[in-house]
């Protein structure tokens, strides 16, 4: 059984409000082996609507409704589900009992445009709401069933957990799904997808997707089958060939972040380490804090924004500034040893570029990043040229630094 939702409301469609009450949905739909298909949002408009709901009975044998079943007149849901499918609505008298007891309750006098919310498609059944006064309604018909929710999240929570679960859990065959996420750094989206598009398209189950993040390309891997290790091998078959078509670009198989398996790698060879930024303004710093559990490895950091606290926290030579500029290798150097010459850190990282949107050059232009790494090793140091603005080019800049700390813990 596939499922579709429909959230309607047309503060939806503005910047103010997000539907996550389909988010919620999807969780618990997956948790009993139902994938969704689709999702729509429609504003608060019963000739959209209807088209809406005609279209998701052509093709889904679930379909939810949220939202529209308050008392005003733009709660429109009720009286459109009923009338495409034919069955006129019914007073319920428990229904009406309920919300009269409800307010009387909260020594409240009840609005006479409560009744709608009585309102009943003929053969639905109404689900109880524990946290409000909008019944939800549960409607089966040629099928195809149909479960109508209110809008609040707390009210559409308790009543689907509580009145929905249970039941769906009985319609379904049993089956799982389950998810995996890989995610590599080092590649474009399309240089990933070249790699492993040969692998996936053979597969039908699990189905592949692949995203563009911040800093990383993700493939999602999903299985469906009768059981979670039935799932899991789909997906471990899949997921071992894409793993090795991907190499060491790849860094997680399990979703975490960089700076989580950074993090973990740290601990592993039993590292720690220390940062001087300047163009980044601390922002490596707070993804490392991030990870519950860093101070076993991050000792701290300096952010020297001006060439004064250059010197001053990271012990920059001044000639050094002078005759090569803040952004240059040589300063990320100076600054990757000198802050772990200050710290006692096993690792420093020191960073050092332009960021924009002002500030750059034909020789020195936007984008232009060095990073340097100093260990008991030696010292590292690479120049990027980061497209975009400037949080772009500020988070892609911690994203190679913490790229390059994997790939020489890993070494």
């Amino acid at each position: 059984m596939d499922a579709e939702i429909i959230a309607v409301g047309s503060e939806l469609l503005t910047p103010f409000r997000q539907d996550t009450n389909s988010l919620f949905l999807t969780d618990k739909l997956n948790s009993l082996g139902i994938e969704v298909r689709f999702k729509t949002i429609v504003g608060d408009d019963s000739e959209r609507l209807t088209q809406a709901f005609r279209v998701a009975l052509g093709r889904s044998r679930l379909i939810i409704l949220t939202g529209g079943l308050g008392p005003t007149e733009d709660d429109v849901n009720r009286q459109v589900v009923a009338e495409v499918l034919a069955r006129p609505l019914r007073e319920v008298p428990e229904i009406r009992q309920r919300i009269e007891e409800r307010f009387t309750r909260l020594g409240r006098t009840m609005a006479e445009n409560n009744l709608r919310q009585t309102l009943v498609p003929e053969g639905a059944e109404w689900l109880k709401n524990r946290q409000g006064t909008a019944p939800g309604l549960w409607i089966e018909q040629d099928g195809i069933v149909i479960i109508m929710l209110p809008g609040p999240p707390r009210e559409l929570e308790g009543m689907f957990e509580a009145e929905c679960l249970s039941r769906l859990a009985r319609l379904v065959p049993a089956q799982c799904l389950r998810s995996r996420v890989y995610k590599a750094v080092g590649l474009a989206e399309s240089e990933v997808d070249q790699r492993i598009a040969p692998i996936y398209k053979t597969y039908s189950n699990p189905s592949t997707t692949i995203l563009a993040t911040p800093g990383a390309i993700e493939v999602h891997l999903r299985a469906r089958a009768a059981s979670e290790a039935e799932a899991d091998s789909l997906l471990t078959e899949l997921g071992e060939k894409i793993e090795a078509a991907l190499g060491d670009h790849l860094f997680t198989s399990r979703g975490e972040s960089l700076e989580e398996v950074v993090g973990m790698c740290l601990v592993l060879r039993r590292k720690t380490l220390a940062v001087a930024e300047s163009c980044t303004g601390g922002l490596l710093a707070e993804r490392l804090t991030r990870v519950p559990g860093s101070s076993n490895y991050f000792l701290g950091g300096a952010v020297c924004y001006s060439n004064e606290l250059k010197t001053r926290l990271a012990g920059v030579p001044q000639n050094l500034l002078e005759e090569n500029g803040a952004v240059s290798k040589p300063v990320a150097l100076a600054l990757a040893e000198g802050i772990r010459r200050h710290t006692g850190a096993s690792m420093g990282i020191g960073i050092t570029g332009i960021a924009g949107p002002g500030g750059g050059s034909d020789e020195k232009p936007v984008g232009l990043v060095f990073i340097a790494l100093a260990d008991e090793r030696g010292t590292q140091v690479r120049e990027f040229r980061f497209p975009g603005d400037r949080e772009r080019v500020r988070l892609w800049a911690t994203q190679a630094a913490l790229e390059m700390i994997r790939r020489r813990i890993r070494d």
